[in-house]
């Protein structure tokens, strides 16, 4: 490595007689530097003057083959110590700040000489100095200046309170320094040294200051002063063989809304969180500093107290849960409020026998998983922010629960949950805690809408909220239902999710004030639901419930009796309330069940769109990121005054998936590109949904921002520029995604093969990868990762790591990244058909092991794909693969297509079985995989590939579906989990008309 020069450089050091501006000016005079060696000679209290220290040091420098000369005057006359280097040299390139003095003694003993006294050496010298040199340095575009602070201004030292005034002092005149002197190239830094010298051997034992050399010091103050450095603005402690630069860290602290009544009480309240460091920022500049300020402004407070926050928990929106629930579930929770307690009623064991002839959901479970969430998040100390009440404080008040749709008999759920509402009821609170659900493929499912009444929490002011009366009319019920609830049901309820021991433990209930535990309010809301679902449903069909809405007012006990008293108001709509038969007391009020006209029935399912150049729609589901930046793009590149207006360069950094982009609006005609940039002005860190919902407008980015979903940093003011985006014309871009050929989702659309064209199978494809990998000079160095591709029936390892690189057929031990695709997929995303963000982003590829790997295998974008055919081509003319010395398997045949033959021919020569079934059944076959449908609907049956619409869809593994077709029992591999049912449960009891089709 080449020595660090300072060659036709000139340097002042001040109090550079002794100590560390000794060692400072006698590194920079050996490196080639000529030195002003400034001492002004006196004691280190500031007494006498002499100038044989200066002296001393010049002669040495001298002595070495250097260039020095003495100075002698006091820093307070800087413009003379600057003379003197221009008198000799003709310009001035380095100053460093290091004179100084101490007047060591406690404040209460302080005189005001000794304040004053240190201010004038360490302050206004530095002052007097800088500013005899820095019209100078800004003139010629160059210059570095180094001020001396000390750990004493830092972090404050008994016994030295002006000297800590003096050199914390100093770090904020470096710091402005740097701003103003940057653009100049008049670079501005401090160190905080700790060395021996005069100034630390009376306050520091001898064998320490022995270990603390100057010398330790220096090179860090060499290197800040050479013009290869480009740090300003740094604050440095160093010695004693340590060198670390310092940064000021805030805690997150708390943000009051503008016009909310803050007051010292208030102050103490959040005082732990003002001060907890858990959560914490940088700023970098006054502008970061001031970046919570700047987002407040326009705010309007909604008030809050000690125990809610309301500025901070409205709206408060919790990551994202996930659940599932299946036929068990769904029996369980009906036994648990009561249901077929006649187990020969048809009309309730419905709700409990996944086997029975049209078993359905018992409407009201649609509540449990919404709770469940609720109660999994709270006894994971999951809270939404602003809520300082524990559970002693509240009650179950309300519950809203709507269903769009009828239950399934089983689905995978998607939860998001908000604080919708926060009512103040002078004395007491109700928070509303929204949850809304969605199933697996996206459609919201359920609503639920859950009022916590919270005792004490009142008071502020706030809105009071909907006023609440009894709505049952004054007329006789229409139809009255009593029933007794057993001892045990509360037992039985709670293994539906609500772990509350006030319903289970006798201990619990006695401290909660009860004689017992009591019944869970949803328990009650279960059978008061019940009753009405069977007295007025429309045809006595639970799939009609709209929705039901309650009020908690009492408390009710396992063994007591429930009376439900109904009033049917319309087709549509049945008032209701329960009581306690034995203590004659209204529990639930203020009741209402809602009913549909007719069963909703499922979004159908957009069938995927063909991709097609002349597309410029966005899939169903909205726009990727890649649609937004390629959108960004457009109008970057047709907008060129952004660069002049904006002038920043900002950097996306996206997480689930993982992906990175640069818009630079700083240089040139402005760019998007994919990838990571050193030099960003600002930086944004979020999520790819986040993303995607703040540039649609569906998410506030200040909401991101203090709900810590999105993270900036740099310069933070910077990103208020973003702001253009708002007015990109979003026609204008669909008009040009189209001439570009772009498919949003999707990418440039690839054009059709023409008939008869070579279309690659995955094998060619891996044999021309490895022809490309090896013969690429400096592949390996560049990427120095292994890849394993996991395909339906096959593995592939593509090595850029070791050796000359290659591809081979089968699996590596260890490879750094792993890609799990469908064969199709895969060959589609070869082709350009498919995108492979998209296909992460829906769960069609899986990457595991090094993630962020995966990007590097952008590399084969630049594979010649004339070359690659010729190679893919020559593979499939020799009969090999990517590895023809790699013995592999034959793919396992599938029995599928022979079972399901087999099975037309028996119908065709039994019609009668079709009509033991009379409906559509779906199979999906598994390793390998395969689809049918077989029609039993009507005739004799027909059976056709692929999957259509179906009563039920059945999923088995190729080799189960033999062993039922040997005569295996369906039943069995059902409950040993090798039989999924989608859709009606019972006619999995009727599939026996595959015994016997294979021998």
């Amino acid at each position: 490595m080449s020595e660090l020069r300072f060659d036709n450089r000139v340097a002042i050091v001040t109090g550079a007689g002794a100590g560390l501006g000794r060692a400072h000016a006698l590194l920079l005079a050996s490196r080639g530097a000529k030195v002003v060696v400034n001492d002004l000679g006196g004691s280190i209290h500031g007494g006498g003057k002499s100038s044989a220290a200066a002296d001393k040091v010049v002669e040495e420098i001298k002595a070495a083959g250097g260039m020095a000369v003495a100075n002698y005057d006091s820093v307070e006359d800087g413009d003379k110590i600057v003379k003197t280097a221009m008198d000799a040299f003709g310009q001035v390139d380095i100053l460093i700040n290091n004179a100084g003095i101490l007047r060591d003694t406690s404040f209460q003993k302080m005189s005001p000489e000794d304040w004053d006294i240190i201010y004038r050496v360490h302050v206004l010298g530095a002052y007097r100095t800088t500013t005899a040199v820095w019209k100078h340095m800004l003139e010629r575009g160059f210059g570095r200046i180094i001020f001396t602070a000390s750990a004493a201004g830092i972090y404050g030292n008994f016994g030295q309170a002006n000297y800590a005034m003096a050199k914390l002092g100093l770090v904020g005149f470096s710091n402005t320094l740097a701003a103003e002197g940057k653009k100049k190239g008049v670079l501005v830094n401090t160190i905080a040294p700790l060395a021996g010298s005069r100034l630390t051997e009376t306050v520091l034992p001898p064998d320490l200051i022995a270990a603390l050399k100057p010398e330790y010091v220096s090179p860090l103050v060499a290197y800040l002063a050479h013009e290869s450095c480009d740090e300003t603005g740094g604050l440095f402690e160093v010695g004693g063989g340590f060198v670390g630069k310092l940064r000021w860290e805030r805690a997150e602290g708390k943000t009051f809304k503008l016009g909310r009544n803050i007051t010292p009480d208030t102050i103490k309240q959040f005082f732990p969180q003002i001060t907890d460091f858990g959560k914490t920022t940088h700023p970098a500049n006054i502008t970061e500093s001031m970046a919570p300020i700047m987002a407040n402004l326009g705010t309007k407070s909604q008030g809050g107290n000690e125990l809610i926050d309301v500025d901070e928990a409205l709206g408060f929106e919790f990551p994202e849960q996930r659940s599932s629930y299946d036929e068990r579930d769904l029996a369980l929770y009906a036994l648990g409020v009561g249901a077929a307690r006649n187990p020969l009623d048809p009309t309730e064991l419905q709700y409990v026998y996944e086997l029975a002839d049209g078993f359905k959901a018992l409407p009201t479970y649609a509540v449990v998983p919404a709770v469940s969430m609720v109660l999994k998040m709270g006894k994971e100390g999951m809270q939404a922010p602003g809520m300082h009440y524990g559970l002693d404080r509240i009650l179950h008040g309300e519950q809203y629960t709507e269903l769009k749709r009828p239950l399934p008999p089983n689905a995978k759920l998607r939860h998001k949950i908000r604080i919708k509402d926060i009512f103040d009821k002078v004395r007491n609170a109700l928070v509303v805690t929204e949850i809304r659900t969605f199933d697996e493929s996206g459609e919201e499912l359920m609503v639920n809408e859950l009022t916590t009444f919270v005792r004490g929490a009142g008071g502020w002011g706030g809105e009071r909220g909907p006023k609440g009366e009894d709505n049952a009319p004054a007329r006789a019920a229409d139809a009255v239902v009593e029933e007794k609830i057993a001892d045990n049901q509360a037992l039985l309820y709670r293994l539906s999710g609500d772990w509350n021991p006030l319903h289970a433990d006798p201990g619990f209930a006695t401290a909660f004030g009860f004689d017992k535990p009591i019944l869970h309010g949803l328990c009650t809301f279960g059978y008061a639901g019940r009753h009405v679902i069977n007295k007025f449903a429309p045809k006595g069909d639970a799939r009609y419930f709209k929705s039901i809405r309650v009020r908690f007012a009492e408390t009710v006990f396992p063994g007591e009796t429930i009376v439900t008293e109904m009033w049917k108001e319309s087709d549509t709509k049945v008032v209701f309330r329960c009581k306690v038969k034995e203590r004659d007391k209204v529990v639930v009020d203020r009741a209402t069940i809602e009913f549909y006209t007719e069963i909703p029935k499922p979004k159908p399912k957009a069938a995927p769109a063909a991709a097609s150049a002349g597309s410029a729609t966005a899939a169903a589901s909205g726009p990727t990121v890649a649609d937004i930046f390629w959108g960004m793009r457009h109008h970057v590149e047709t907008t060129p005054a952004l660069v002049g207006q904006v002038g920043k360069v900002f950097q996306f950094k996206l997480s689930a998936p993982d992906q990175a982009y640069t818009l630079d609006l700083k240089n040139g005609n402005g760019s998007v590109t994919d990838g990571v940039t050193e030099k960003a002005d600002c930086t944004l860190e979020l999520s790819s949904d986040d993303f995607i919902g703040m540039a649609s407008g569906k998410l506030n980015p200040q909401k991101l921002y203090f709900g810590g979903k999105l993270k900036i940093s740099g310069d933070v003011m910077a990103s208020q520029k973003l702001d253009f985006l708002q007015k990109v014309d979003q026609a204008k871009v669909a008009a040009a995604m189209k001439a570009a050929g772009y498919t949003p989702g999707g990418g440039v659309a690839a054009p059709a093969a023409p008939e008869g064209a070579f279309v690659p199978t995955a094998s060619e494809v891996f044999a021309a990868i490895g022809d490309y990998v090896q013969n690429q000079e400096g592949l390996v160095a560049k990427i120095g990762k292994t890849f394993l591709f996991k395909l339906t029936d096959s593995a592939w390892t593509i090595d850029v790591k070791n050796g000359k690189g290659g591809v081979t057929q089968g699996a590596a031990d260890k490879p750094d990244c792993t890609l799990e695709i469908s064969d199709n997929d895969f060959m589609d995303m070869v082709a350009g058909k498919a995108d492979a963000m998209k296909l992460f982003s829906s769960g069609k590829l899986k990457i595991s092991g090094d993630v962020m790997a995966s990007q590097k295998l952008t590399f084969l974008q630049k594979m010649d794909p004339k070359r690659a055919k010729e190679v893919a081509m020559s593979s499939r003319a020799s009969g090999g693969g990517a590895a023809k010395a790699a013995t592999t398997a034959a793919p396992k045949e599938a029995s599928a297509k022979k079972v399901f033959a087999a099975l037309g021919e028996r119908l065709a020569k039994n019609p009668a079985l079709a009509a033991e079934v009379k409906a559509v059944l779906g199979f999906k076959v598994t390793g390998p995989e395969s689809n049918f449908t077989v029609d039993l609907s009507s005739g004799a049956g027909t059976i056709k590939e692929g999957l259509g619409q179906t009563a039920a869809t059945f999923t088995i593994a190729d080799d189960d579906l033999v062993d039922l077709a040997k005569g295996g029992d369906a039943r069995d591999l059902y409950q040993r989990g090798k039989l999924r049912v989608d859709g009606d449960v019972k006619l999995a009891t009727r599939l026996s008309f595959f015994k016997g089709l294979v021998g």
